[in-house]
């Protein structure tokens, strides 16, 4: 008897807590004929854990293309295939996109499992905002990018949510800082572990306090920043204007200080916007 078309289930994963694993999330894993893995080391443990034996195959962003093809034929062929990650929601600044793009372009049923999510999980207990939230995955390594893109959030109103590895965390804090100044911030670690750790305080305190203990700076974290309120921040076009304006008559960073009064802008990201624009003034 031949074979329907298979499913690909897109299942959620503890973030840290094995107790977390849901009960249907482990049903699937147990039942599917093969499970997608970021890495298979980190997920066979998780299935030692929860006693279950199954077909591993690797499915990561450098081998994407291979995986989906693989993938895709095994649902062709009417197997079951379960996607994970090696912690929390499969595709939230992890791999899958690819495959489960393919998989739908194929015409194939996609049923996600829901489950742990560390974005959620922090902005949950973080004290800030819930009610609109912008989720920026891991921001640009290079500082003039992670400059540019926060800047570009100034007037979001929404908490704005970042992942963070330990290691540039502290720069990654400082410029929030610069951009976004004295709000309120807060950065989560270790979530649903035994040395879970809330920090509140504005981004440059929160630098500051990831400096001087190393031991807040272990692993991924997650940083979360109170979104605009009050006024809404002047748009580009705005700064721009007024930044052009001033910089016929002024030195650049003379014109930069008076267009951050005029906006309420920060006048180091309006000195960079006049570098940018190529703004020279009278020296």
């Amino acid at each position: 008897m031949e074979r329907g078309r298979g499913v690909l289930y897109v299942v959620a994963t503890p973030i840290g807590n094995l107790a977390d694993i849901s009960k249907r999330a482990r049903n699937t894993l147990n039942a599917v004929d093969l499970i997608a893995a970021e890495d298979t080391r980190e997920s066979g443990r998780l299935l030692a854990h929860l006693g279950i034996s199954a077909r591993l195959v690797s499915c990561h962003e450098h081998n994407a293309e291979g995986c989906c093809a693989r993938v895709l034929e095994a649902l062709g062929e009417g197997r079951d295939v379960a996607l994970v990650s090696d912690a929390g929601t499969p595709l939230v600044s992890d791999p899958g996109y690819e495959l489960v793009n393919a998989a739908r372009a194929a015409d194939f049923t996609v049923v996600p499992v829901p489950g742990p999510s560390a974005l959620i999980c922090a902005l949950s207990a973080a004290g800030l905002p819930s009610d609109r939230f912008l989720f920026l995955g891991f921001p640009p390594r290079g500082q003039s990018q992670r400059l540019e893109l926060f800047e570009s959030l100034l007037a979001e109103p929404g908490t704005l949510i970042l992942y963070e590895s330990g290691k540039r965390a502290v720069a990654t804090l400082r410029d929030l800082a610069a951009v976004l100044g004295e709000r309120r911030a807060v950065v989560a670690r270790e979530l649903t572990k035994r040395f879970e750790t809330f920090l509140s305080a504005t981004p440059a305190a929160l630098a500051e306090r990831l400096e001087a203990d190393a031991e807040q700076r272990l692993g991924e974290l997650v940083i979360l920043v109170e979104g605009q309120r009050g006024e809404a921040a002047p748009d580009r076009a705005e700064q721009e204007r007024v930044l052009r304006i001033l910089a016929e008559a002024l030195p650049l960073r003379r014109a930069a200080a008076l267009a951050a009064q005029i906006t309420g802008a920060k006048t180091n990201a309006l000195y960079r916007l006049g570098v940018e624009l190529e703004l020279g003034g009278k020296g």
